[in-house]
């Protein structure tokens, strides 16, 4: 319990406003659970609590309350219909067997216009809560955003593992059956070890990723035509799955790029994966190469409806999804990230008619002596 003078706000008081303070506050007595005002009261003074405790509470969502601080024996609360006269904003309410003085507004007003310190240590009180409001918001917000981001991943790992799962178990039903022959058999065990492969590569990267440091992996000269042909070979009977068409439309030039296989293969199943997901009722894609002095540029356009304007601007950033039913836009920053780790680019464009067309340029080496250059 404490006494009006006590509280921290009237504590510097001079006797004779200390005097007129205790003339106009009133004592009120509340039960728990009873409310002292509520969202869009009339702001008629402030309240100090003399013993118990209240807590201050507002509509975050409909029919949703969160309490926003707890106040107890000689705080003060409802301080701002001193300030302005406008409706309460919060909702006052005991949390127990509480006791509280009221004091009027105009009276309040009168006592701060005749004491300075009066006014500076409301002023303070004021923007004290004021602090502790927006830190308990800006924890809320990140604690928000941290849930949302975990479960932005969880679906998106879900999302990307479906396919080689779906392709595990259709897989081991051919191997499986009683009409299987050995050549069946030994070809289903490679198709399932390569998307267990798969699959430990596809969250090796979605881990590198998380840890938002940079991606450490060997670049080894590689034949970029043989590289094509193989990942073509996997990549157009999945797709073939999704009544989707693959094309070749010229064939990769026969050079050595440096390249890290397992990721630049990532690339283009998650460039493929965005493509048939464009085109549910199918279509095609289509793959073609340009050689130029300095670099090998990959295109893959498909027949969907191409790239929303919403989301072009940022297409490449993590999230960045606009109208797919499955996904979170996660594919694409990965296939940014590997890319410019083989020091190379990426961009994307709408096609002259329809569809999107992806590309990227992976650079060629440079010749011996000329490094520096």
């Amino acid at each position: 319990m404490v006494t009006l003078e006590s509280s921290p706000l009237f504590c510097q008081l001079a006797a004779e406003d200390l005097k007129t303070l205790r003339r106009i506050a009133r004592e009120q007595s509340f039960g728990a659970g009873q409310e002292i005002f509520k969202e869009g009261d009339e702001g008629d003074g402030l309240f100090v609590v003399k013993e118990g405790s209240v807590e201050i509470s507002g509509l975050v969502g409909e029919n949703v309350r969160h309490v926003f601080s707890r106040v107890g024996p000689g705080d003060i609360f409802g301080e701002m219909s001193v300030i302005e006269n406008k409706p309460r904003s919060a909702c006052a309410t005991a949390a127990g067997d509480t006791t509280v003085y009221a004091i009027p507004r105009d009276e309040m007003q009168a006592l701060v216009e005749r004491s300075p310190m009066l006014a500076l240590f409301l002023l303070r009180e004021v923007s004290g809560r004021l602090r502790e409001f927006n830190r308990q918001y800006l924890q809320e917000v990140l604690q928000t955003e941290r849930l949302s981001v975990v479960g932005r991943f969880a679906r998106s790992i879900v999302h990307d593992l479906k396919n080689p799962l779906n392709i595990i178990g259709l897989t081991a039903e051919v191997a499986g059956m009683d009409r299987a022959t050995p050549e069946m058999r030994r070809r289903a065990a490679l198709d399932i070890r390569k998307q267990v492969e798969r699959i430990s590569d596809l969250i090796g990267e979605i881990l590198d990723f998380t840890q938002a440091t940079p991606s450490t992996f060997v670049l080894a000269p590689t034949d970029f035509s043989v590289f094509v042909e193989q990942m073509v070979e996997e990549l157009r009977a999945e797709v073939g799955r999704k009544s989707v068409v693959l094309e070749i439309e010229n064939s990769p030039p026969p050079v050595h790029l440096l390249v890290n296989p397992k990721r630049l293969r990532r690339v283009f199943y998650n460039l493929a994966h965005n493509a048939t997901e464009a085109m549910p009722e199918g279509g095609r894609l289509r793959l073609r190469f340009e050689s130029k002095p300095t670099e090998v540029v990959t295109e893959i356009e498909d027949t969907g409806s191409g790239i929303a304007p919403e989301v072009a601007g940022r297409l490449f950033e993590a999230f960045a999804t606009f109208g797919k039913a499955h996904g979170t836009g996660l594919g694409l920053s990965i296939c940014k990230r590997i890319i410019e780790d083989h020091k190379g680019w990426i961009a994307a464009r709408n096609g002259a008619e329809r569809g999107a067309i992806f590309s990227f340029g992976l650079p060629l080496p440079k010749p011996a002596g000329d490094k520096d250059k």
